[in-house]
């Protein structure tokens, strides 16, 4: 049974009532109490030793000052994160509950494209349920059952091309031929996203996990993303399929009252990218991991541990999203170490430090043992109302993926010092911009 984490709830307010600075004022005359005395790396160049500086400075949660100035709580403790994450006094939709963005800041920034969306990600209360509602059919045990036969046709395609490379070069990039193509296809054809559109897709999806972009970047993002996302809506109008963007769209044209075109776009948005990142770097992680834990890898191969044990220990210890923008709190919270989230403040789902907290997984937290007791104990998909829709689709994708791979490849090495192999420029996500690897040995 879980402990309980003791988040003090002041007597005379209520999960539900509105967000007001304590002298009546509007949400935009909120201002923080503290000012951040940290800063998180734009670039994401050392995730795991950041959340390990930030956790020793002893407090369960650290204001910090992320790219372009943002100020957000980051928080170091497991309990801690996941009872935050379930919180009703916690709510994701900057409109309501963000006074800085309110106040017409950072709408510039990188932020943009996390925070003014509308739909399940940016969304709280009502709002959220009935735009979860819209989507959650589509991604039921059953379909998602009914998609493995396209991921495995798909994966096998993948690795025939990539052995055709291996033996013409002696090296691919693993996440340019095989993590990244399966769950971009896989998502694209359930959303049936034409193939001529994809490599357009796969652009903008990187460059929204780019917490290094300009004004400028950011603002053309927006404009691509609306122009990208409006084409697909267009042709789905002129010509619907059976796939999830003629169902939304449908939903929107029908019952024009349970989704607005922004919405609708948004959640295009919403689930072609958060279908298939989590993925790209899920897979890319898992084999990092294996190729410089080689005595790890042998247990799986042995039949001394499962692809599920590799697949749950991977998300744990190298969860594909580090750190997710962001959250605001409904009215004051006092944590049980007397650290308080002022009304308004903004919060970081911080995933990375929460997963690997000595205080949840021991002294060894930052190992990684794929034969870990309380496997797939970890926040990698999230917690509560908000939790991730597509978890199963893409842990099926790794299972299917990861063996696959090996069974082709038993000799699979990596083709550079790992240290050489450069992680995303994101303090967002967490993978590698390449991974390359001798499919020979």
């Amino acid at each position: 049974m879980e402990e309980p984490v003791h988040i003090a709830v002041p007597s005379d307010v209520s999960p539900s009532s509105g967000l007001s600075s304590p002298d009546g004022g509007s949400p935009a005359d909120v201002q923080p109490a503290v000012r951040a005395d940290v800063r998180v790396d734009p670039e994401g160049r050392d995730i795991h030793g950041e959340a390990q500086r930030i956790r020793a400075r002893g407090t369960a949660a650290t204001l910090v000052e992320l790219p372009s100035g943002i100020h957000a709580w980051y928080v170091s403790e497991y309990d801690v994160l996941k009872q935050l994450l379930r919180d009703p006094r916690v709510s994701k939709d900057p409109r309501k509950h963000w006074p800085a963005w309110q106040r017409g800041e950072f709408h510039d920034t990188w932020i943009r494209t996390w925070v003014s969306v509308e739909n399940m990600l940016s969304s709280y209360g009502e709002d959220h349920k009935r735009l979860r509602k819209l989507v959650a059919p589509a991604f039921t045990a059953r379909r998602t059952a009914a998609m493995l036969p396209r991921v495995e046709r798909i994966t096998g395609e993948l690795l025939d091309a990539m052995e055709d490379d291996a033996a013409r070069d002696g090296t691919v990039d693993l996440r340019a031929s095989f993590a990244h193509p399966l769950p971009m296809n896989v998502i694209c054809e359930l959303f049936g996203v034409p193939e001529e559109q994809r490599p357009e897709m796969k652009r903008l999806m990187d460059m929204v996990m780019d917490t290094t972009r300009t004004p400028e970047q950011a603002g053309q993002t927006a404009v691509d993303m609306q122009a990208a996302f409006t084409a697909l809506v267009e042709s789905k109008r002129a010509e619907p399929g059976e796939d999830l963007t003629s169902v939304l769209v449908d939903a929107r044209d029908e019952e024009g009252a349970a989704l607005s075109e922004k919405e609708l776009l948004d959640t295009l948005l919403l689930m072609i990218g958060a279908g298939h990142e989590t993925t790209v770097n899920l897979i890319g992680n898992a084999v990092h991991a294996l190729l410089t834990h080689p005595e790890q890898l042998r247990l799986v191969l042995d039949g001394e541990a499962s692809w599920d044990d590799v697949i749950e220990e991977t998300l744990r210890w190298a969860p594909s999203i580090a750190n997710l923008p962001l959250r605001y709190a409904v009215e004051q919270i006092t944590l049980s170490d007397g650290t308080v989230i002022g009304q308004g403040d903004a919060l970081l789902s911080t995933i990375a430090s929460a997963n690997r907290d000595p205080a949840k997984y021991g002294a060894d937290a930052a190992r990684f043992d794929i034969r870990r007791a309380g496997g797939g104990e970890h926040l990698s998909f999230g917690h509560g109302v908000h939790f991730c829709l597509g978890a199963p689709l893409a842990r099926m994708e790794a299972r299917t993926a990861l063996p696959a791979l090996f069974d082709r490849f038993p000799k699979l090495r990596p083709a550079v010092p790992p240290e050489e192999m450069a992680q995303v420029a994101s303090c967002i996500a967490f993978g590698y911009a390449g991974i390359p690897v001798r499919p020979g040995g």
